[in-house]
């Protein structure tokens, strides 16, 4: 299963974004199913508020609940990035967390989710 960011749900949604088509067409030739996060979820659903656009397209994608378990592993990605020197924004620590604990590979345009493959990320390329 391949976790969606929500970089990759914008680019996706935006209609006159090549990229976005590029970048479904990469998700369905892999023959993977795709969701997101509940919290890649609020990011999208805040900015198509805040921008007066139809957020019905978006409530399709199947999402994970952030658990206690993600919130445990989150705590360690987090500090195991500071100690490296990396402080990552804690909203993709919670990300990063709820991908590795549904065994699900990462689809992000956000290269600091890189610092997490040594706690067990696997990015979608």
């Amino acid at each position: 299963m391949i976790l969606l960011d929500t970089d990759v749900i914008i680019e996706i949604l935006d209609r006159e974004s090549e990229k976005g088509e590029e970048l479904m067409l990469k998700i369905i030739e892999s023959g993977e199913e795709y969701c997101t996060s509940s919290v890649n979820m609020h990011e999208v659903l805040y900015g198509m508020e805040k921008y007066s656009k139809n957020s019905s397209s978006v409530l399709h994608i199947p999402t994970l609940d952030f658990t206690k378990k993600d919130s445990e592993l989150s705590a360690v990605l987090e500090l195991s990035a500071e100690r490296k020197g990396k402080a990552v924004p804690r909203m993709d620590s919670i990300i990063a967390s709820i991908a590795i604990n549904n065994g699900c590979s990462l689809y992000t345009l956000d290269e600091h989710f890189v610092v997490f493959m040594d706690n067990g990320v696997k990015l979608f390329r």
